[in-house]
């Protein structure tokens, strides 16, 4: 069965808080861009906490036989993004995220409410 952009959202966001990411914010752009429906934005505390929600985010899609277009920076990056086709995850190391602010360049995209989706921390 074809999951929607927002199941594969919901997807991408467990998978990334399930390794513990930071402050996920997810962006709604599909009126902003025809790059993707939504955006994911999140850090990592450090290089193995961002392989690890890399690596979980990965995981899921190919579980759900979801198609990983592409991912880039995943050899030492800062800054690695993960493309779900509907559905683009950046992943940050806590140092560069701020320095890009991308949810700053993307403002004109409404938030997306995922606070079901993510445990308190």
């Amino acid at each position: 069965m074809t999951k929607t952009a927002l199941e594969i959202l919901e997807l991408a966001v467990r998978a990334a808080d399930d390794r513990l990411a930071q402050d996920i914010v997810a962006l709604d752009v599909r009126n902003v861009t025809p790059i993707a429906d939504y955006f994911v934005v999140t850090h990592a505390r450090n290089d193995k906490q961002l392989d690890a929600i890399v690596d979980s985010v990965v995981e899921a899609a190919h579980k759900e036989g979801l198609e990983v277009k592409n991912i880039e920076g995943k050899d030492g990056g800062k800054w690695v993004l993960i493309d779900l086709v509907e559905v683009i995850i950046h992943v940050f190391h806590y140092t560069e995220r701020d320095h890009y602010n991308l949810e700053k360049l993307w403002r004109d995209a409404p938030l997306v409410d995922v606070s079901a989706w993510v445990s308190a921390q």
